[in-house]
């Protein structure tokens, strides 16, 4: 092994697995148990297939003693009791403890198992998840072997922490000694990319000239989801999706993946980026371009390139993308979806969700073009939150933006638009056009101090662009200029909904510092366990919900969306607020608050959540119509969609859909339940509650 290389850490092949009972390992009884952490990579591995092979020197025989089934239930066989098989359909009724979820892919699971004379159980991630009695003597325990799936078996796997144990010990405490440790992508921290429908991620590239940084971070946690601070690097290249091939150099000779550091750009492979308290952040440029490479998309693989092995636990990948060149670039966010024409006259000419077509509306006012991102117009460096006196209290701030949404003699359009990962989207929109431009023209106030230029600067910029300047506005401008601003920046860009954001920005900037400065008490850092009651009672105090508090579970995605580790600093703490406030306020409108503290509204779950929940047993999918509201995780103030809900539902076609939903349409129904608007939907029929393990209708 050279100098330089990180030590392999107790981590090996399934194939490679084996151990002995030796008499001292067992109890007076013969009884035991072992356990151990492995991984199973999906793409390598099928199903039924034997893990773990029992053989007994005294009788020349062996069989399975630990297997998956097709659909990836473990299975513990009793020693000696069942043919030298996998467990295929056929065999299923032979004894055995089995359990009653999928064993994850792809992922770390603790497994243990306990032995002895009359029963044996089967634990996963410290739980019991299968047991039954079986008579087996003491002296077939004594010359036992266990060893790891063989070169016949068409199963890959990785095994740590293996240990043999006496059947008094607990398999538990096993369970959070010394997890393995796994990197993964952390998208919800992903800029500057844009998602399509189908979930592939679009980037700009090509010629030096053209192509557009973007930023991922990967992140190095052990099994139980904690950082891993070892002091190790990651670097980043670029591969092709459909087969794992790099990508090769450019017809220039240039790097296909390149870093950026302090504005330098180097070949990724020359720079790997290293892990800080268990993170690590990449600033990326891609100079291949799709088209260029028969269409194909890509993936950025990264990995730890001193490990003595290549484990894939120890890589992590993005999702697809298609890089394109910046004259064919999208913005899925002008897309909106209309019915046919019988079913936009059975609503008074609007459609409000999603029917099968998806069509561009042309923007009465013309939409502004990004310059080159080279010469796009800067709008300063961040600001941290800023102090900002407000005489209005929370009801009185609810109550006026509420009536400012009310319409002016006109039926406001609810866009059911797609859900795409915009950080770096131009601001103008395709919304309802011709209402935003008279709405605002009658609205917009002539003496506001906000310069033409100030506004022309705000629908240009990108989302953060968009946010340094709503923090400097805040501290200069009075609540009735913001209010004027956030009209007037309708107009220019000829929809609504992007004022909503610019509305709550001065109170949610001065909340913010409030509750910063009380939990810091002028310190860099804050203790996350310390935040977590005092976000609980901000969130219930804007969103005036008192029924339904945040769950553990809840917080655990607040932390992935900050970014927070066990010390969450200011800047981590501000990418949480930037989410948390606009889906309180939301949830304070008339209607909203009922749906949240009822669990109409699931809230705070991730949207590969919400596809798993919607699976049933055997991974099937449940019911069509079936469907569930949550908010984007990916939507963040100022993006005009933060704060917004999502019908995540399983469609005729038997396909998971997500449709992002306006809330202006909703508080302008005319008193008409979201509840009620929802279920006359064709593609919606049931609620869908996420449990624990499982969906559950209503």
């Amino acid at each position: 092994m050279g100098v330089n290389m990180i030590e392999d850490d107790g981590y090996s092949s399934l194939k490679d697995l084996k151990l002995k009972i030796m008499n001292h390992e067992a109890d007076f009884n013969g009884s035991f148990s072992v356990c151990f952490w492995l991984y199973l990579p999906a793409e390598s591995s099928t199903f039924p297939s034997t893990i773990l092979h029992q053989h007994n020197s005294d009788i020349n025989s062996s069989a399975p003693f630990l297997a998956l089934t097709v659909n990836k239930e473990m299975m513990l066989y009793p020693i000696h009791s069942i043919p030298q098989e996998a467990p295929h359909s056929n065999q299923m009724e032979i004894p055995h403890a089995k359990s009653k979820t999928e064993v994850p892919l792809n992922k770390w699971v603790h497994i243990g198992c306990e032995v002895s004379t009359d029963i044996i159980r089967l634990y996963i991630n410290g739980e019991i998840m299968g047991e039954m009695h079986a008579t087996c003597s003491s002296d077939s325990l004594k010359n036992l072997s266990l060893f790891g799936a063989n070169e016949d078996n068409s199963i890959e796997g990785y095994v740590r922490g293996v240990e043999i144990l006496p059947i008094m010990s607990s398999i538990k405490n096993y369970f959070v000694k010394d997890p393995p440790w796994q990197l993964h992508v952390d998208g919800l921290n992903a800029t500057d990319i844009e998602e399509d429908s189908e979930g592939v991620w679009t980037v700009v590239g090509g010629k030096a000239s053209c192509r557009r940084k973007f930023s991922l971070d990967v992140v190095l946690t052990d099994a139980c989801g904690h950082s891993v601070t070892k002091e190790m690097e990651v670097v980043a290249s670029l591969i092709y999706a459909d087969n794992g091939a790099h990508v090769e150099k450019s017809d220039d000779s240039e790097a296909p993946l390149l870093t950026s550091y302090d504005g330098i750009e180097f070949a990724s492979w020359d720079r790997p980026s290293k892990l800080v308290n268990g993170r690590a952040s990449f600033k990326l440029k891609i100079s291949q371009l799709s088209s260029k490479c028969d269409n194909k998309l890509f993936r950025i693989k990264f990995s730890i390139p001193k490990m003595e092995k290549g484990y894939p636990f120890l890589e992590a990948f993005s999702r697809s993308i298609r890089c394109i060149s910046r004259n064919n670039t999208t913005r899925p966010s002008t897309l909106i979806w209309k019915r046919s024409t019988s079913a936009m006259h059975a609503v008074n000419g609007t459609s409000w969700f999603d029917g099968d077509s998806v069509e561009p509306m042309n923007n009465i006012v013309h939409e502004a073009k990004p310059t080159p991102s080279s010469k796009r117009v800067k709008l300063g460096q961040a600001n941290p939150f800023v102090t900002l006196k407000s005489d209005n209290s929370s009801k009185q701030w609810n109550q006026q933006s509420h009536e400012d949404d009310k319409p002016n003699g006109r039926t406001l359009n609810l866009e059911a638009r797609q859900e795409t990962h915009e950080q770096s989207y131009n601001s103008s929109c395709d919304s309802d056009s011709s209402e935003a431009t008279n709405s605002c023209k009658s609205n917009a106030s002539n003496g506001s101090p906000v310069s033409d230029l100030t506004v022309f600067k705000y629908c240009l910029g990108n989302l953060t662009e968009k946010s340094h300047l709503l923090k400097d506005l805040a501290t200069s401008a009075s609540e009735k200029d913001v209010m004027d601003f956030a009209m007037q920046v309708s107009q220019f860009s000829g929809c609504l909904h992007h004022r909503d954001q610019i509305r709550i920005s001065k109170r949610m900037i001065d909340d913010g510092t409030k509750v910063w400065n009380l939990l810091s008490q002028n310190n860099y850092h804050v203790l996350w366990d310390n935040m977590i009651p005092v976000l609980r009672d901000q969130f219930m105090k804007i969103s005036c919900c008192r029924n339904r508090i945040l769950a553990q579970q809840d917080f655990e995605v607040l932390r992935r969306i900050g970014g927070c580790q066990e010390l969450v600093a200011q800047e981590n703490f501000e990418k949480l607020w930037c989410w948390l406030y606009p889906v309180a306020f939301s949830l304070s409108q008339n209607g909203l608050n009922e749906m949240w503290d009822s669990r109409w509204i699931e809230g705070i779950i991730t949207k590969e959540e919400a596809e798993s929940s919607l699976h049933g047993p055997g991974n099937s999918l449940v019911d069509p119509g079936t469907f569930v509201l949550r908010f984007p995780t990916s939507r963040s103030w100022p993006h005009p969609d933060a704060g917004n809900l999502i019908v995540t539902y399983v469609g005729s076609d038997f396909v998971i859909h997500h449709r992002l939903l306006s809330l202006n349409f909703f508080h302008s129904s005319g008193g008409k339940l979201l509840k009620e608007m929802l279920l006359e939907e064709h593609d919606l029929s049931r609620l869908g509650r996420i449990t624990t393990r499982s969906l559950r209708f209503v």
